[in-house]
């Protein structure tokens, strides 16, 4: 008799914890596919250490492959479940197609950019929930530091080092503390010849800093802000951007060729097309994580609407520390599915929150203790290196590097503007030019779905074994990758707003834009579900920002290369590819 076929799809905290438990369980009892766009978990909360440049990036991935035995990995992207036929439908990172059957399905597929009409939002910003998107960030933000100190215009030094950052929530404070400490380095050793200093500014709608975390580490987290120079700005957000800076709702206008947008995210869109009841765009399920009707189907993470058990009528919030969770849960109850142990239903316990400011400083409330300074740090990056699946010593290493040696402020250029935008459906993989961007003979746009509804901010958190979520604020961001993180809400940016401006002000890009990426179908990222909405193409051009080089052109049928990014691989002029050319 052949064994059960389990499908898990989506590795992020709920997926990789599902798949993880699973092995363990059933040993050799069943087959586990685990279907991915990476070959990696990527651990979200140390993302912004990734970007400032204390960790290097492998530092915050763990191999899918290597840690998860008996767990077979399919890379590509779901789009399209047939429960009658038991079969899920993927396109592969190299635009193939394939099918997998299953007799058990969870679905972990996680969380998407929430898109936001705030004009030149999507043309201007970038994202923080992936790590291309990170690698992004730390070469722009280093760029713009070395450009504004060859300015000989004040102006355009004054903009090319002010950095912003809308969403005060878990993820945009955290990236306003380490930013701020990355670029006063690199200006302590090498001063800006007009005597100016970077500038980073944090912007929320809510009325202060982490509004879902207790008042006394919000005040904690605040003060670390002021104290290293960052303008907080609260109840004030984006109205709209441009190519040479932003316009805020108190009308004031803001010069500045960094955008980061650490504002919301909503489910992915996959779960739509099943045609089954839903809630704020989430997968109803059951307390055991079972959709209701269908015994074939599990959902766990944020694309599940689980019952709270501790606040009858409500759910758990779209957070890490419930995502890794639901995960143990769930596999729980597949393999009880099957006749191995017994079902459980999910129950949470708020163990506290940890927010990293940078260097010494932290914010953290363990088991309720509010806490804050070296102590704070201490515990928050002790719960840190225990929730890791993997790569402890290795981080440990770094910090204590970082401790006793200067950052590499270096860009290497790996990472282009144009392949990281905004309105990416799958930030965790970088656009790559050359892939063709149609299927069935119906052009699809690159980026996904615009202005969809939903839910919760970009980075998520595990939180401490137990943690519960904090409530959803007004301006704050899912609480991810901490322990009590905060719930998804629309956030920092009241006004219509993209999800994440995140990135340059558009900078010198002309060319006209150019389909990249691997086929996909109608619905987010080639999934079903409802049609997408146009959108900018994710090599589309930007309008050229003053001060900015172009550099070289790009070669045919390769989208242009972001303004502060090196161009990409020439042809050579005898018709052959140089080496190293792809």
């Amino acid at each position: 008799m052949s064994r059960p076929r389990i499908v898990i799809v989506g590795a992020g905290f709920a997926g990789y914890r599902t798949a993880r438990t699973l092995s363990r369980l059933t040993r050799h009892q069943a087959d586990i596919t685990l279907l991915n766009p990476t070959d990696y978990f990527l651990y979200l909360p140390l993302l912004p250490q990734v970007a400032a440049g204390i960790l290097e990036p492998r530092r915050v991935t763990v191999s899918l492959s290597g840690s998860l035995p008996r767990v077979r990995l399919v890379l590509g992207e779901a789009h399209g479940i047939d429960l009658d036929a038991h079969t899920v439908r993927y396109t592969g990172p190299e635009g193939g197609e394939g099918t997998l059957p299953f007799d058990r399905l969870v679905l972990a597929a996680g969380s998407v950019n929430k898109l936001l009409p705030i004009p030149g939002v999507a043309e201007h910003a970038h994202g923080f929930r992936g790590l291309p998107e990170a690698l992004y960030l730390r070469d722009h933000v280093t760029r713009q530091v070395e450009l504004a100190a060859a300015a000989r215009d004040r102006e355009e030094c004054a903009a090319r080092c002010t950095f912003v950052v809308v969403g005060a929530g878990y993820t945009g404070t955290e990236v306003a503390a380490h930013g701020a400490m990355y670029t006063d380095a690199q200006v302590r050793r090498h001063p800006m010849r007009t005597g100016m200093r970077p500038r980073w500014m944090l912007l929320d709608v809510a009325p202060r800093v982490l509004p879902e975390m207790d008042e006394r580490l919000s005040v904690t987290a605040d003060r670390v802000l002021r104290q290293r120079g960052v303008d907080v700005r609260m109840g004030t957000s984006v109205k709209e951007a441009t190519h040479d800076g932003v316009v805020l709702t108190d009308g004031t206008t803001v010069g500045t060729r960094t955008l980061v947008w650490c504002v919301g995210v909503r489910p992915d869109p996959l779960v739509e097309s099943l045609g089954l009841p839903m809630e704020s765009g989430r997968l109803l399920v059951d307390p055991h994580l079972q959709v209701p009707g269908r015994p074939e189907l599990f959902a766990c993470g944020d694309v599940a609407a689980v019952p709270d058990l501790t606040r009858p009528g409500e759910f758990t919030p779209m957070t890490a520390q419930h995502a890794w969770r639901h995960g143990k849960v769930c596999a729980q109850n597949v393999a009880a599915s099957l006749g191995i142990g017994v079902r459980r239903p999910y129950r949470h316990r708020d163990l506290g929150f940890v927010v990293d400011l940078g260097g010494a400083k932290a914010a953290a409330n363990p088991l309720g203790l509010p806490m804050s300074g070296p102590a704070a740090g201490a515990v928050t990056r002790g719960y840190h290196l225990a929730a890791m699946p993997g790569n402890r010593v290795r981080v440990a290493a770094d910090w204590v590097l970082d401790a006793v040696l200067p950052r590499q402020a270096v860009q290497l250029g790996l990472v282009r503007s144009w392949s990281v935008p905004l309105e990416s459906a799958s930030p965790e993989v970088a656009r790559v030019p050359g892939r063709p961007e149609q299927r069935d003979g119906d052009a699809v746009p690159a980026g996904g779905p615009a202005g969809a509804p939903g839910g919760d901010t970009p980075d998520q958190r595990p939180d401490p074994p137990g943690g519960e979520p904090a409530k959803q604020q007004p301006g704050g961001e899912a609480a991810k990758n901490q322990p009590g993180g905060e719930s998804a809400k629309q956030q920092s940016g009241g006004e219509p707003a993209k999800n994440q401006p995140g990135g340059e002000p558009a900078k010198n890009q002309s060319q006209a834009p150019r389909a990249t990426g691997k086929p996909r179908p109608p619905g987010k990222s080639g999934r079903p579900g409802k049609a997408r909405k146009p959108t900018r193409a994710a090599g589309a051009s930007r309008s050229a920002g003053p001060g900015a080089d172009p550099g070289p052109e790009p070669p045919e049928n390769q989208p242009a290369p972001g303004p502060d990014i090196a161009p990409g691989p020439v042809k050579r002029t005898d018709g052959r590819t140089a080496e190293g050319d792809s």
